[in-house]
């Protein structure tokens, strides 16, 4: 399938310029563990970092697509993402098939819920997407939004920290062991509701309810926290190099 016009937004070369900084192949341990972490959260089997390029969406990370490293342009929903303002959602694929692209692509791979929401810089260019995917259809509620919309922003802060470091001279900080340790009890805690809220006889229970009300704070809280460690290793870096 050829890259539709309709893919391409009015402001497609100065969002390609904004992108370049970030095209920094290879990557860094803290990428992979931090999206696994995100599909942890959501108890998604795949989960990605893609950076939407002129033709191409190159994966940046990803868990749940061995092998997988980009693919056409046309044949990824981050080409649609990239696109909004919020996060992009189709919760049963096969229902709502999106023309803009190749449809037998997503069927093929068995795709059935994608979530995505840019990532956009300090400028406000949408350079890709923090995508959630699984080959079932689900709902996704306005919590879980919520959620995507803060890990986005993590992910973006990770990709500024990569590009600090890629011209530093100064050891790379090591960054997960302290998000580990600022969110490893809200992870605990996450898996302990999640086995409580399958013991209910139905989602609709008021235990059920108050299940997933607190897991959607711990979700949250994850997202804060991993926020916070971020943003202070970039601080720290940059008093180093002052």
């Amino acid at each position: 399938m050829p890259l539709s016009n309709a893919l391409l937004p009015l402001n497609e070369a100065e969002r390609l310029a904004a992108l370049r900084p970030y095209q920094v192949r290879g990557s860094a341990p803290f990428f992979e563990e931090f999206i696994r972490v995100t599909a942890k959260l959501f108890g998604v089997p795949i989960a990605v970092i893609s950076l939407v390029e002129a033709d191409n969406v190159w994966f940046k990370a990803h868990t749940g697509l061995p092998g997988a490293t980009e693919v056409a342009r046309p044949n990824s929903l981050c080409s649609v993402a990239v696109l909004q303002e919020d996060t992009t959602v189709y919760e049963e694929w096969q229902q709502d098939l999106c023309t803009l692209v190749n449809s037998n692509a997503m069927l093929q791979l068995g795709l059935q819920f994608y979530a995505g929401h840019p990532l956009r810089t300090l400028a406000g260019e949408a350079i890709g997407a923090l995508a959630i995917i699984d080959r079932q259809p689900r709902a996704f509620s306005e919590e879980e939004r919520a959620v995507l919309e803060s890990l986005a922003s993590v992910a973006m802060r990770l990709l500024e920290l990569q590009v600090v470091l890629e011209g530093a001279t100064l050891p790379v900080p090591a960054l997960w062991p302290d998000i580990y340790i600022s969110i490893a009890d809200s992870l605990t805690r996450l898996d302990t509701l999640t086995a409580l809220a399958e013991w209910e006889e139905s989602p609709d229970t008021v235990s059920a309810q108050a299940y997933r009300r607190s897991r959607y704070e711990e979700m949250a809280s994850v997202a804060a926290g991993m926020q916070r460690q971020i943003q202070s290793a970039i601080v720290r870096f940059a008093e180093q190099r002052n």
